[in-house]
């Protein structure tokens, strides 16, 4: 145990002098910033859902029923994010991480090395889905005037549903990477989830859910209730989960002991196999994935010649930057689940039942393909997070070869922009005039949004890659930790608030603009002025978005010591 305790201590004093150490304040703010984005983020979500739980209560003879179903599905998504996240979070903590070999060269036994990893593992992919899930487990536990009893068995219930799932995903992992190398199968798990997902998602659009709000579709309310008691799956840990905390919220205390000492057995018992197969497998495992390469290609995807009319030094970083991206599975493999956001994003407004509403239908075209603008800009801000945004910091120890490079620090971020810059203007465009021609939108409407999001794309796109050049994690393992630094929440806060801006400074005249069209009536010349000045603030601040932070950006960088 104190070998384990000793293994341990790296990361607890890589949290501590993260944020805490002496001397290091300028961290200590960023971690408070942080910290309270979250907490506010967190008051979010509480709020709601004391809100919704409250409705709920106010229902006659469903609204009790409606409230455990609404618990049952938080349980059971909760451990399907559980069991994905486990499956990324092991793989990379116990065969990918590049410490690996200098912790298997010590004079440890591997289970012990492994249980170190496993344990690290288990509390990286489940406390944010812990912490997030908790304001909405009291908000039932106040709604429902629990007492303290109820949240002691919340606390160790998703403690053990945490832990239940991170010992299947390891289980899973560590008997895969048997069969195939672990540098190959963190890939494979991506485009699994990523498939499941959509499968998922499209059996549930076809069963058209939204007409059980419809009261046309029931013949009696009774069916309607009957729906809603069907239980779930008795083998599920989440099911028992529930049962537990179920039993919990209406004071059966025995009923909720038994169901949570039977989550808890069941996580002691997959914890010992744990044990005892890591050291059959684990170390077999382990060496199988140091002989075996990454690549699942090994030819070139792309030609050098396509960039034949570039300058030398800038055709060979693109060339580079293109390659890198390509060879790297855990980038390209999630092309895949953009597609199916797009495929998916563009069948909801299908389905929207437009023609059932009081309102106008072409009042209601034209809100929502203006208020879907403001959406499709947000979507795009997820997908620059995720590939332009840590473009700087994936060069990591590399990045020297930049600095001594003939190219300046301000080609080789222009190089970075304009890579990702015309593939998230496609899509976004395809967003946008996919969703318009599903709404049957006005010329007006389609050629302003096309028009705004031509303008506003590069603005995002810049900021990207300017923030993420001025605060660079090079030792980043992957870009999912850029994403979540203080950087990384200053890229999100101000491509929040450059869209909101856009909106709300288009939205008058597009208003008067459309009415205008709408009734047949001519524009005043003060509402013209009012129109041009407003369109032309939005071209000058997108201007602004795409100079300013890359010059933030190059200067950052330039200024860094490699």
């Amino acid at each position: 145990m104190n070998e384990v305790l000793t293994l341990l201590k790296p990361r607890i004093w890589q949290i501590r002098n993260r944020g805490f150490s002496k001397g290091n304040g300028r961290r200590s703010a960023r971690i408070l910033l942080l910290g309270s984005f979250g907490l506010l983020f967190w008051c979010g979500i509480f709020a709601v859902s004391w809100r919704v739980l409250v409705y709920f209560k106010g229902i006659e003879d469903i609204g009790d029923i409606l409230g455990y179903k609404l618990l049952s599905m938080m349980l059971v998504v909760s451990f399907a994010l559980l069991l994905f996240s486990s499956i990324l979070t092991s793989l990379s903590k116990l065969y990918l991480s590049r410490d690996l070999l200098l912790v298997h060269s010590m004079p440890v036994s591997s289970y012990k090395i492994f249980i170190t990893r496993w344990i690290d593992s288990t509390i990286d992919s489940a406390w944010m889905v812990i912490i997030y899930t908790l304001p909405v487990l009291i908000s039932y536990g106040i709604v429902y005037q629990s007492g303290f009893f109820y949240y002691v068995t919340t606390m160790i219930s998703m403690l053990c549903l945490a832990t239940i799932a991170s010992a299947i995903s390891t289980l899973l992992v560590m008997t895969s990477v048997i069969f195939i190398p672990a540098s190959r199968m963190k890939s494979v798990f991506i485009f699994m989830g990523i498939l499941s997902f959509v499968v998922i998602y499209l059996a549930i659009r076809l069963s058209q859910p939204e007409l059980l709000v419809d009261p046309e579709v029931f013949d009696t309310v009774m069916v309607y209730i009957t729906s809603l008691q069907t239980p779930s799956s008795p083998f599920l840990p989440s099911s028992w989960v529930y049962d537990g905390i179920r039993s919990a919220l209406s004071g059966s205390i025995s009923s909720s002991l038994f169901f949570t000492a039977l989550a808890l057995s069941f996580t002691g018992l997959l914890a010992f196999t744990l044990v005892l197969l890591s050291d059959a497998i684990y170390f077999k495992g382990f060496s199988k994935t140091q002989n075996a390469p990454a690549r699942l290609f090994k030819k070139n995807v792309i030609s050098d010649r396509i960039f034949n009319f570039l300058p030398g030094p800038i055709k060979s970083f693109t060339v580079k930057e293109i390659k890198t991206f390509l060879r790297d599975q855990t980038q390209w493999t999630q092309i895949f689940l953009i597609a199916a956001l797009v495929v998916i994003y563009v069948y909801n407004f299908k389905v929207l039942p437009l023609e059932k509403s009081p309102i106008k239908t072409v009042y209601l075209q034209n809100l929502f393909s203006f208020l879907n603008m403001g959406l499709a800009l947000f979507v795009l801000t997820a997908v620059t997070a995720r590939f332009a945004y840590p473009a700087v910091s994936m060069e990591r120890e590399a990045f020297w070869l930049v600095k001594t490079s003939p190219l300046s620090i301000r080609t080789f971020l222009w190089i970075k922009f304009f890579i990702y810059y015309l593939p998230l203007l496609i899509l976004t465009e395809v967003l946008i005039v996919a969703t318009n021609i599903l709404l049957q939108v006005t010329p007006f409407m389609m050629t302003l949004s096309t028009l705004t999001v031509f303008f506003t794309v590069p603005g995002i796109v810049a900021m990207g890659v300017g923030l993420g050049a001025a605060y660079p994690d090079f030792k980043a393992e992957n870009p999912t930790q850029t994403i979540t630094s203080f950087g990384g929440l200053v890229f999100m806060i101000f491509c929040a608030g450059y869209i909101g801006l856009v909106v709300l400074i288009e939205a008058g005249p597009v208003y008067n603009l459309f009415m205008a069209g709408i009734r047949n009536k001519a524009i005043s010349l003060s509402a013209w002025i009012w129109i041009l000045g407003s369109f032309t603030l939005v071209l000058v601040l997108s201007v602004a978005a795409i100079c300013l932070p890359m010059r933030f950006g190059e200067r950052r960088l330039s200024a860094l010591r490699t």
